[in-house]
């Protein structure tokens, strides 16, 4: 299986891959640096514009982005200077002091859906939630209890959501029914119990067939699990902590993947840390749904 570095990024925490189509390019995020990265497949290019708060989930919205940051849901666009100019949607009533956003994207409709996080993930303190942004300022608070919120995703129907949660001693992905006329996720079940397969559940894709792709975090792995919760595959990549997931390319059957580079480790047996990748994965996969606002 072919895997490339398209990137040597050295992303402290490279999050939110979403395959532009109008522009032939990769969008990106990295977290502890506040920066959005763009990656052109035409020639090559890469392009970073820096940000004033940390940002971790990007969605397609109008000539720009919406974005989970720290202190809440916000419009951003690029400036030709570097800068990324952004206006707050809603704020956010964070539990507790040293949380931020997490992952995150918009359901087939377009409604914005993101997870927040206490930053401090030693603590193990079960702090976090699950939002939806209505599009019309308000933030409504939809799950509760979560440590590391992941993995979110919708099936090609848009009646199926899945999320996990990363933290070490959760490491769950479940399954909901999702109302796609209300917005309303049901009948929570376990779709896969991670500590049964290499790495911690963390960012996750859909392919055009409903299979759900997820980064095995800290093994450095890719795996693809059918609509039953059956592994159906698992891909290698050239480092520990492969982030998130998303296909992309002119006929969406590249998966790119973006990746962490621990800080004051060594980094020997994995000098690509922090890097972005594109795979052959054998499947396509579905267009993001931009931001109905």
């Amino acid at each position: 299986m072919k895997c490339e570095l398209i990137v040597d990024a050295r992303n402290g925490t490279g999050e939110s891959p979403v395959w532009h189509a109008a522009e032939q390019a990769l969008y990106w995020a990295d977290i502890p640096a506040r920066q959005l990265h763009r990656w052109s497949a035409a020639d090559g290019t890469h392009r970073v514009w820096q940000g004033e708060e940390m940002l971790a989930c990007i969605a397609r919205s109008g000539d720009g982005w919406v974005a989970g940051m720290e202190s809440g849901i916000f419009q951003i666009t690029t400036s030709a200077e570097g800068r990324l100019d952004s206006r707050q949607l809603s704020p956010v009533q964070h539990a507790r002091n040293g949380m931020r956003f997490n992952d995150g994207r918009c359901d087939r409709q377009g409604r914005f859906w993101a997870g927040t996080m206490l930053m401090d993930v030693q603590q193990g303190a079960a702090v976090g939630a699950l939002y939806r942004h209505d599009g019309e300022g308000r933030l409504h608070r939809q799950l509760e209890g979560m440590l590391v919120p992941n993995g979110l995703a919708f099936s090609p129907d848009g009646r199926r959501m899945y999320l996990s949660d990363s933290h070490p001693s959760v490491q769950t992905v479940w399954v909901f029914d999702y109302d796609i006329d209300t917005a309303t996720p049901h009948n929570r079940r376990v779709f896969v119990d991670m500590h049964e397969h290499p790495g911690r559940p963390d960012g996750a894709a859909i392919d055009q067939d409903g299979c759900y792709w997820i980064c095995g975090n800290d093994a450095g792995l890719i795996h693809r699990f059918t609509p039953d919760g059956r592994l159906d595959r698992s891909l290698p990549v050239p480092v520990k902590k492969p982030a998130m997931c998303a296909f992309g390319g002119a006929n969406l059957d590249t998966l790119f993947v973006t990746s962490i580079r621990p800080a004051g480790i060594d980094l020997a047996d994995q000098p690509l840390a922090g890097g972005v990748f594109a795979l052959d994965p054998g499947s396509k996969g579905l267009e993001e749904p931009a931001a109905r606002y």
